[in-house]
């Protein structure tokens, strides 16, 4: 029985992780280190909406070898997180996850997709919530809550976009985000954090802001209250400043945020190619006390040229001028400095919801919400029906890539690979190496641009506005050959 639980133990321990994160008040905390984290993020979709084909079997996390090139270019820029826009929780991800997670990757996770019957509406939003869409966004949990990069879940993305949207939809996001925490309380092993991707629309965006994140009857405990806040911005462009591209009003407007509040897009593309003079202040004293980090839209390049690689059907990724622009701002950062900030000593607590919070006329500010449709609590108490195969760290034996990439200027990168990074360790310029030109004087944008445009966050048009096998196995073997010897 001994020899068995030590095996046991070895197997569970074999293949090195990173520490599943916490919120605390405004940050995202690393329980281990007791640090803030900050979000240094991609928008990754390969494909766009294409990229997630159910009838397929394919998303962007189902393909190992893609997976393996595009984790070894995240790495070199220093990316430690990324959002995936559309998924598929019936194909097995184990792989691709794995992937990300030795290369020292989080992942932010939208449940909803582009398909019909899989997200909420802005128009006639009531029509769009019932039990099968919930059981769908209950399956994404499912799929994706065992593994330690899931760094959180967003119920809803933009679908407050206008001020034509707000009469209803309000509540019913807020509904969505009560309905997926309880079903991490009750099915998940650990606290997964929820909350809303929200348009930069500045109209609605301080109500929306104060709709999502204040507590029912003031109950700090209120699963309806968003776990986060997140911002699509586009309001820095080209060579702007902190105060020109008016993040100073948001860093204003976030201040006494009770929940942690980052960009889960930006990257204006006027003018382009991109030079983003913003991560200065992203990451810097102008708002590393307000915002928990961002995610650059986007990796890939589509029709809207947002992309940082250029990929096409059948032949190489080439990456473009935006790629190393990114990583030479990412590379004047005090990376080992900015992840080790500690948490504010204190944060504001949630607001008590009440009418009185919203300025704007037409904006919901009933804070009743929709009762669950018929069959919801059935899931939510019992578990989901059929549900997808647990996911799981892997054992990954090959880190080289398969696929071509070529620099901008033409060259074949040479020995591309990930490096797997040591245990609990997050990606950060240097951790990949790989020898790359410098790029410059190209766009890199030559060629086919791939397929199609669309799907959750895939509808910007030009804006103006070693986690594989840790040397810390050997040392558990050794320890289990000796324990099993004194017995």
């Amino acid at each position: 029985m001994l020899m068995q639980s030590a095996l046991l133990a070895l197997g569970a321990t074999a293949v090195a992780a990173l520490q599943p994160l916490e919120v605390k008040g405004q940050d995202f905390v690393n329980p281990k280190t007791g640090n803030r984290f900050q979000i240094v993020g991609m928008a990754y979709q390969p494909g766009g909406s294409a990229g997630y084909d159910p009838k397929k079997k394919r998303d962007p996390l189902s393909d190992p070898d893609v997976c393996m090139r595009d984790a070894a270019l995240l790495q070199i820029l220093g990316v430690n997180a990324i959002r995936v826009y559309n998924l598929n929780p019936d194909l097995n991800h184990d792989e691709c996850v794995s992937i990300f997670n030795a290369a020292g990757m989080y992942m932010l996770l939208d449940v909803n997709s582009p398909m019909p019957g899989e997200a909420l509406t802005s128009f006639e939003v009531y029509k769009s919530y019932y039990a099968s869409y919930l059981n769908r966004t209950f399956a994404v949990v499912e799929a994706f809550k065992d593994y330690p990069n899931t760094l959180a879940f967003f119920s809803g993305n933009e679908v407050i976009d206008k001020e034509e949207t707000t009469e209803f939809v309000p509540s019913y996001v807020r509904a969505v985000t009560r309905d997926l925490k309880n079903y991490i309380k009750n099915w998940s092993d650990r606290k997964i954090p929820v909350g809303y991707s929200a348009a930069d629309v500045r109209e609605v965006l301080w109500d929306s802001f104060s709709y999502f994140t204040c507590s029912l009857q003031g109950d700090k405990d209120d699963m309806s209250m968003g776990d986060l806040f997140a911002l699509n911005s586009y309001s820095w462009c080209g060579d702007s400043s902190f105060t020109e591209s008016s993040f100073d009003k948001l860093v204003e407007g976030f201040e006494n945020t009770p929940v942690p509040v980052f960009f889960s897009e930006f990257g204006c593309n006027t003018p382009s190619p991109r030079i983003f003079t913003e991560i200065g202040s992203i990451y810097g004293p102008d708002m590393y006390d307000v915002f928990a980090g961002g995610i650059v839209y986007e990796y890939t390049q589509e029709p809207n040229n947002y992309g940082l690689v250029n990929m096409t059907e059948e032949g190489p990724a080439t990456l473009m001028s935006d790629f190393y622009s990114l990583r030479d701002q990412y590379a004047k950062l005090d990376f080992k400095k900015l992840q080790s900030l500690k948490p504010k000593s204190s944060t504001p607590k949630p607001v008590s919801c009440s009418p009185k919070l919203i300025t704007v006329d037409g904006f919901q500010n009933n804070f009743t919400l929709p009762v669950l449709p018929p069959g919801a609590k059935e899931m939510i108490d019992n578990g989901i029906e059929n549900k997808p195969k647990a996911g799981k760290l892997v054992e990954i034996k090959d880190w080289k890539v398969k696929y071509e990439v070529r620099n901008a200027d033409g060259t074949v990168i040479k020995d591309l690979a990930v490096k797997p990074l040591a245990d609990d360790e997050v990606n950060a310029p240097g951790s990949n190496t790989a020898n790359l030109s410098a790029g410059s004087g190209s766009s890199g944008s030559s060629g086919s641009q791939g397929s199609t445009n669309g799907g959750d966050g895939d509808d910007k048009e030009n804006s103006a506005a070693g986690h594989g096998v840790g040397g810390g196995v050997l040392a558990l073997v050794m320890g289990v050959a000796a324990l099993v010897a004194a017995f």
